[in-house]
C-alpha cells in the first residue's frame, strides 16, 4: 500500500488539507504532518540547530495528523528524515486557497513543502484552488480540487516522475462538472501590484500592501488554462540553470 504524505503551508487546522487528506484516503496510508500555524508565503524555509516540536492533533473530522511548528518545507524534511518510520512514496501539498502561478512558485510554501520531497529523493504534487481573492468569509468549496488531486496523486503513483521534478497544480474555482479536463502547460508570467506604503507616523516602518497580483492569459500557461477552464498541471525542474546564458557568458571579459 502506498505511503502518502499530506502537508501544507495554511496550518494544520486548514480545511484544504483536511479535504485533500480525505480525497487521496482511497490511494493508500494518509500521514498528515503541518505546520502549527499558517506560513503562507514563506518561500523555501528550512529551520536548522533549533528544536521543532512535533504534537500530535486531531483533525475536524477526528483523524490524527502531526503538528510541527516549523515551515511547510520543515515539515517534510522531518518527516522523511526519520520522524516517520513507514518510507513515504509521495508526498502532496495542499490544497492552498488561492493559485500558485508563475513566480509565485518563489514564495510560496505549498509549492516549496513539494520542492523539499523532491529534494529527499520523493515525487512531489503542489495544490492549489484558484479561489476567490482575499474572501476570508466565505466558506471554500475544496471539492473539486480534491478530486483533481486524487487523480494527479494516482497517475504518479502509477507512472512515477523524473528525478528533481515535481508538479505544480491548480484548479480553477468552479464545481467539478464544469472543469473542462487538465491541461499540461508552462509557467506564465505573473504580473505584480504591490505598493509600498510608509508608516504615516513618522517612524521608519513600512508595509507592502497593493491589489493582488494578475497575470498574463497566455495560452500554454498556468494562467491560460485556468482562464479556459481546466485543471492546469506544470512540471517544475529544480535546476534553475539558466542554459541559454551560458554560451555567452563565456564571451565576457573574467581577466582580473
Amino acid at each position: 500500500m502506498p505511503h502518502i504524505l499530506v502537508t501544507n503551508d495554511d496550518g494544520v487546522d486548514a480545511p484544504g488539507l483536511l479535504a485533500l487528506a480525505q480525497a487521496l484516503q482511497p490511494l493508500g496510508k494518509i500521514t498528515i504532518v503541518a505546520p502549527s500555524h499558517n506560513w503562507s508565503m514563506c518561500g523555501h524555509v528550512k529551520t536548522i540547530f533549533k528544536p521543532l516540536k512535533v504534537n500530535q492533533v486531531n483533525l475536524a473530522d477526528g483523524s490524527s495528523a502531526f503538528s510541527l511548528d516549523g515551515a511547510p518545507s520543515d515539515c517534510v524534511a522531518v518527516a522523511l528524515m526519520g520522524m516517520l518510520p513507514e518510507k513515504v512514496d509521495l508526498v502532496v501539498s495542499g490544497i492552498n486557497p488561492y493559485a500558485n502561478l508563475g513566480h509565485d512558485l518563489t514564495y510560496s510554501g505549498t509549492v516549496t513543502a513539494a520542492m523539499e520531497a523532491v529534494i529527499h529523493g520523493v515525487p512531489g504534487v503542489a495544490v492549489s484552488l484558484n479561489g476567490p481573492d482575499h474572501n476570508f468569509k466565505d466558506e471554500v468549496d475544496y471539492s473539486a480540487a480534491a478530486a483533481a488531486a486524487s487523480r494527479v496523486a494516482r497517475q504518479v503513483l502509477q507512472k512515477g516522475l523524473p528525478p528533481e521534478t515535481l508538479l505544480n497544480v491548480n484548479v480553477p474555482y468552479l464545481p467539478a462538472e464544469k472543469l473542462n479536463g487538465f491541461q499540461i502547460t508552462r509557467l506564465g508570467k505573473r504580473i505584480y501590484l504591490d505598493v509600498l506604503i510608509p508608516d504615516q507616523t513618522g517612524q521608519a516602518e513600512y508595509q507592502i500592501g497593493g491589489d493582488p497580483p494578475i497575470g498574463e492569459n497566455e495560452a500554454g500557461t498556468d494562467f491560460g488554462a485556468l482562464a479556459a477552464g481546466f485543471v492546469s498541471i506544470t512540471p517544475v525542474h529544480l535546476d534553475m540553470t539558466a542554459y541559454h546564458m551560458m554560451e555567452p557568458l563565456h564571451g565576457w571579459e573574467w581577466d582580473f
